[in-house]
């Protein structure tokens, strides 16, 4: 590296690392906001959020952070530069420039709105009315079609939504989307129809009741088994109650939320499982890597591969519930002493279409996000309007999985993230699902006992095998770049059909 190359590169990550900082800060105080917040400090909230923003957009499109990047990148010593220092200057490049394309005004005007629609949400959630949500969703659109179009020059976007999609999963347009989720509705359509043609299992005793008490002692068992520190004077976890399951953080400092049903034990346990998976994956990146642009998450959809992975794949498969469901009879004294292993794992593994996203099985989710998926990419076309949005909503719901919504807080309203401004995002999910089949697919060749290893209650080798292959490269490959370096395949559709196919067939044979 050229003499003054150094001082350049390290001036760029101390930069990097200020930020990473501020964005951290804001994470923790919108935890506060869903968790601990008292009613009446909404206002003041949005103030605060809306302040770290503005500080993080003001550091990240400083002039001289340009000048710095312009002077790393045409240095005659550049091309001496290793792939992960390319890979930061790389990031910190997108970073600056989409930021730069976005007025301070419209940055702090949407982090504000956030706080006040997330909150408007909540109370017309409650009150099941769409009417009192409306005004605010209205101004969510807005605010986020102004970003986008801001936004589509620099990142090549040929659509305002294009724009939005790689916020979350970068190089990834809704053209791509549409033929990946074309391909899976065939595949899930195929698994369902078979699958719904069987007898149903008897999940009537998962509706049993269990008191919150006992599920916190759940949660705290389940996060033990999976690695997720929440009790030790070492912690970098806790788990919390709150309207909508979420995970935020940044490695040492990693905290998830839940949601307790007392009728519905299985939804906060299947909750941490899942953003578990999240904070396994935030805590697993190379704490080397800490502070710099590569030291974060490849995408949002590997992230979501990550969670579901440890929700699905390893929690709902039948060697999880025969290492587990010992441990739950006894958390759960004796309100569950009769269910057998074979009635449990058939239970929560019913398949059968909802109205719910959250509560929705392996075979059907993808079919939510599909109508998620479809909704926005209309939205940001011009083609459909708040005021159509429910019953276009509702339409897709009878389309799709053939139920039909009562009202909209089952419905349009049933997600916050409208509210959040986050448009975009949904595809992510339905991502994941495909990226974790790749990823088993390798994983079966590479560690063909781990399913052994999970009936015996340890999921340290899976983790160490998530973390060579997944947690351990952090955001050093754009998404389908990472898929194909780790399992030498393209992004496929198919390796998570066959997954649900062999799963389901073996459960009803």
């Amino acid at each position: 590296m050229s003499s003054d190359l150094p001082d350049l590169y390290s001036r760029l990550l101390e930069r990097s690392k200020e930020l990473a900082v501020i964005g951290s800060a804001g994470a923790i105080l919108s935890w506060d906001m869903e968790t601990k917040m008292p009613p009446g400090a909404v206002e003041l909230k949005s103030l605060q959020l809306a302040f770290i923003q503005k500080v993080g957009h003001q550091r990240l499109t400083d002039p001289e952070n340009g000048r710095t990047l312009d002077a790393i990148e045409k240095h005659p010593g550049y091309g001496d530069l290793t792939q992960l220092q390319k890979r930061n200057v790389h990031l910190a490049r997108k970073a600056y420039d989409e930021n730069t394309r976005l007025p301070e005004e419209l940055v702090v005007e949407i982090a504000r709105h956030q706080t006040i629609a997330v909150n408007t949400w909540k109370r017309a959630k409650a009150a099941r009315d769409y009417s009192m949500f409306k005004p605010d969703l209205e101004k969510m659109i807005g605010l986020q079609m102004r970003q986008a179009e801001l936004l589509m020059p620099v990142k090549g976007a040929k659509t305002p939504y294009d724009a939005l999609i790689d916020n979350f999963e970068p190089k990834m347009t809704a053209e791509t989307i549409t033929k990946l989720f074309d391909e899976m509705k065939r595949g899930l359509k195929r698994v369902l129809d078979r699958v719904t043609a069987e007898p149903k299992p008897d999940t009537g005793f998962l509706s049993r009741p269990i008191p919150v008490s006992a599920q916190e002692k759940i949660a705290d068992s389940l996060a033990k088994f999976i690695g997720y520190d929440v009790k030790s004077d070492k912690a970098s976890g806790r788990i919390d109650p709150t309207e909508h399951p979420f995970t935020t953080g940044y490695y040492t400092d990693v905290r998830v939320t839940t949601h307790y049903h007392r009728d519905h034990f299985t939804s906060s346990l299947y909750s941490v499982l899942h953003e578990g998976g999240h904070a396994l994956y935030e805590l697993g990146l190379p704490r080397d890597w800490m502070y710099q642009p590569v030291g974060s998450s490849a995408s949002y959809g590997v992230h979501e591969s990550m969670s579901r992975f440890v929700e699905n794949y390893v929690g709902r498969g039948r060697e999880f519930w025969e290492y587990y469901l010992p441990e739950l009879k006894k958390l759960t004294g004796k309100t569950l002493r009769d269910v057998s292993l074979d009635q449990m794992v058939r239970a929560v593994n019913y398949v059968t279409p909802s109205k719910i996203r959250i509560e929705a099985d392996e075979v059907t989710y993808g079919l939510h996000i599909v109508i998620r998926f479809e909704l926005e990419r209309d939205i940001f076309a011009g083609k459909l309007n708040v005021d159509e949005l429910p019953e276009a909503w509702n339409q897709k719901y009878r389309d799709y999985l053939s139920v039909e919504v009562e009202h909209d807080s089952e419905g349009v309203m049933q997600d916050t993230h409208w509210a959040s401004g986050y448009f975009g995002y949904f595809p992510s999910y339905a991502l994941g699902n495909l990226y974790d089949g790749i990823w088993a697919e390798k994983l079966g060749r590479d560690l063909p006992d781990w399913r052994t290893r999970i009936s015996e209650g340890s999921l340290s080798e899976v983790k160490e095998w998530l973390t060579e292959n997944v947690y351990g490269y952090g955001n050093l490959y754009d998404p389908e770049d990472l898929v194909k370096h780790v399992t030498g395949k393209p992004l496929q559709v198919k390796p998570f059909v066959d997954y649900l196919d062999r799963k389901f067939r073996a459960l009803y044979g």
